[in-house]
């Protein structure tokens, strides 16, 4: 079943029908709108406003909300074509059912009481944590604690995860090891205030098109900025400086840069005996990290990272920003925490124009992991394992502690657990691991052995076409509820239009299938709000509090920062301005990791090493993204990165084809050489599904905290198959 892509003036008119008219000259006309709703966009944790152009209950287009703070009008690529999926043909618009001729479409009732008996059957013979459930990070808040309480209390298993493991866990386990809390400890209006800038793999111009306005604006304000990545990314041609740091090598770099910042005395000394505890551990570490060490293990010259000790140690005024780059390894935890190092060791940090932020990549992947759909997570950002947070949330629930649920696998895991015939039934909603977990080929034959699966998701994706039932559910704008972007600030998202066809918001549909489950009473919701009321409630007291917020302030306020307590509370745009962190004691943690490889290394067999990332039109598995003509057009296929003198020795030129090979298997893409890269790297980025999935051929190892997988480095070997075939482009 292919992606249908809209393209064509015919494609628009059998996809939007009369309320479109075309001419050459004035290209669509969809009339004037009936109403301009606000709200936001759909990809990434920066979470643009918008107002969307309603006529007739479809969104015909968009103008810019030049109010709401944190892009003031702007919007990237994707943000200005997000409505375009809206009424696309492929939008499932009734429940299906897997038949001998394919999916058919169902009644509501018959495919819920489908899926409910299967959950049962499968739950009497095998155990309650026999069935397994799967959510997403780009939903509402309001979802994500829905999602909690519907494994815990409906399914009865602890063996429910998120799409978010495989994204923002590695920041989140750092910052709660260094901080004691999980969020970004500025707002990103500090960013244009500092004087130095490290962005530690961030490929912040593609990703998070809008947050590199305000680079430039620090820029401008005569800021340094410092990037650190395998590729020189756009925002790193114009950089103050470009670390090109080796795959898996951050954590050495940072002790690197730490070492020569104690050896010139640009630490703050008060700071760290005041504020922080274990820093003679990783002062006696990095004494080993001198530049000339630093380079055999990175690959970044001495002089480069004695030259970032200089820009960064002796500032007034600093910020770090990363993202997944130095997150998917396993290491990344100890990644995280060895540039936490580097802003601790300054003393810069809850200061206004002076700390830190993680850049997250979902669209609510701040908020989706806060609320409790972690396998180790209840809500308000309790932890599972912690007996008097047990208590607090069973007894909020109106449950007894021991029928709560303990700590589950991780999405990896769980996946690997059906493989292994331990988990025997799935349940997801908009998450499409096919596409999106290392190791594909794994994945497809886990999904095979499942005795039932279905899928709520508004598209039928990748991993929903092994589904048994899909569950025709609701994009952002067909519904209502909050997000918490990557700065920590809880906005608003107003239904725009309802679910076309027999299409329903997911919430119900989860609510429908406890009903079904004999668990109905816990989940009598008639609208999001009710759900928000409840999630604040249950947040109160706990390490991510939202009691004090309410529809109306966070509309009113464009957002509310939490921790925010208290209704009269003014929410908390920026943590530890009086040098208090989370811990019991109050002060922050270093830590002392020393380098290790990564989990799998470069040899004789497999020479080079592979990456993947993001490009600027397509977001995540594509789902979205691949079915808006324009931003396929931008880049039409996924396209193998390579260095000029890695192509002259292998024989290749700009647009050939070549096939990439790991231990997991190979995929063949055009090449694009180009001088933006490290010579012993290829990149490849990972929308696409199929022949060309860039998670074929990923490793799965995961690391041992977070449990992400090592997406970002594995070892590989790349060699010619074909000749050009028009699907190069020139660098």
């Amino acid at each position: 079943m292919a992606t249908l892509t809209l393209k064509t003036e015919e494609d628009y008119i059998a996809a939007y029908g009369p309320t479109l008219n075309y001419s050459p000259a004035g290209g669509w006309d969809r009339g004037e709108p009936d109403r301009l709703v606000k709200t936001h966009c759909c990809f990434c944790g920066v979470q643009c406003g918008i107002q969307l152009k309603v006529k007739e209950n479809r969104v015909i287009g968009f103008e810019p909300w030049e109010e709401f703070p944190v892009n003031q009008g702007k919007l990237c690529p994707k943000g200005v074509k997000r409505y375009m999926q809206n009424e696309h043909p492929d939008r499932l618009k009734a429940p299906l059912l897997r038949s001998e001729q394919g999916f058919e479409e169902t009644t509501w009732d018959h495919a819920l009481d489908r899926t409910a008996t299967a959950i049962k059957s499968i739950q009497e013979r095998y155990g309650k944590d026999s069935f397994a459930f799967l959510g997403g990070a780009s939903m509402t808040n309001e979802k994500a604690y829905l999602n909690g309480k519907f494994a815990r209390i409906a399914l009865e298993t602890k063996n429910i995860d998120y799409n978010g493991r495989l994204c923002m866990v590695s920041a989140g386990a750092a910052n709660k090891k260094a901080f004691g809390i999980d969020r970004a400890a500025n707002p990103w209006s500090d960013i244009p205030k500092t004087d130095v800038i490290i962005l530690a793999g961030t490929n912040l111009a593609e990703c998070f098109p809008i947050l590199t306005d305000y680079i430039w604006k620090a820029r401008d304000n005569g800021a340094k900025i410092i990037v650190v990545d395998p590729r020189i990314t756009p925002i790193a041609r114009t950089a103050d400086l470009f670390l090109p740091v080796r795959p898996g090598g951050d954590s050495a770099l940072c002790h690197g840069i730490l070492h020569v910042m104690i050896l010139n005395g640009w630490i703050d000394e008060t700071f760290i005996s005041e504020h922080t505890e274990d820093w003679p551990a990783l002062k006696k570490l990095v004494r080993k990290f001198t530049p000339a060490y630093t380079e055999k293990l990175t690959g970044v010259p001495a002089r480069s990272i004695e030259k970032c000790a200089e820009l960064w140690g002796p500032a007034k005024k600093s910020m770090l920003l990363h993202a997944r780059g130095i997150e998917h390894h396993t290491k990344g935890v100890e990644n995280v925490l060895s540039y936490i190092n580097l802003v601790l060791a300054t003393g810069r940090i809850g200061k206004e124009g002076s700390g830190y932020g993680t850049i997250t990549g979902q669209g609510n992947g701040q908020g989706g992991r806060e609320h409790g759909q972690r396998c180790n997570q209840l809500p308000g950002g309790r932890d599972i394992n912690n007996s008097a947070h047990r208590e607090e949330i069973s007894k909020f629930w109106g449950i007894e502690e021991t029928a709560l649920p303990g700590e589950g696998l991780t999405a990896c895991e769980i996946i690997d657990a059906i493989e292994a015939g331990e988990i025997k039934g799935l349940l997801s909603i908009s998450f499409n691991p096919l596409v999106s977990i290392p190791d594909s080929q794994r994945t497809r034959k886990a999904l095979e052995k499942l005795e039932f699966y279905g899928a709520i998701d508004f598209f039928l994706n990748e991993t929903a076409r092994y589904a048994d039932v899909v569950l025709a559910g609701s994009l952002q704008e067909e519904d209502h509820g909050t997000v918490t972007n990557g700065e920590g600030r809880c906005i608003r998202l107003n239904q725009s239009v309802t679910p076309p066809g027999n299409a329903l918001p997911d919430w119900k549909i989860i609510c429908d299938l406890a009903d079904r489950l004999g668990k109905g009473r816990y989940f009598d919701y008639q609208d999001p709000r009710e759900m928000f009321s409840e999630l604040s409630a249950a947040s109160k007291g706990g390490p991510i509090d939202y009691s004090g917020m309410t529809y109306e302030r966070i509309e009113s306020e464009q957002g509310i920062f939490w921790p925010c307590p208290q209704p009269e509370h003014p929410g908390t745009p920026r943590l530890f301005e009086k040098g208090q962190f989370f811990h019991d004691d109050g002060k922050a943690r270093f830590h002392a990791f020393d380098y290790r490889p990564p989990a799998e290394d470069v040899d004789a067999e497999y020479p080079l090493l592979f990456t993947t990332g993001r490009v600027v039109s397509q977001y995540l598995s594509g789902t979205q993204t691949r079915r808006i003509g324009s931003l396929v057009d931008q880049y039409p296929e996924p396209l193998c990165e390579m260095h000029p003198h890695l192509a002259e020795k292998l024989g290749v030129e700009d647009g050939d084809q070549v096939r990439v090979t790991t231990r997991r298997g190979s995929i063949d893409v055009p090449a694009q050489v180009v001088k933006t890269i490290r010579p012993d790297t290829v990149f490849v980025p990972y929308h696409w599904p199929g022949k060309k999935s860039a998670n074929l051929i990923t490793n799965r190892a995961l690391d041992p905290i977070s449990k992400i997988p090592e997406f970002k480095v594995c070892s590989c070997r790349v060699e010619l198959v074909g000749p050009h075939a028009g699907g190069g482009r020139k660098a």
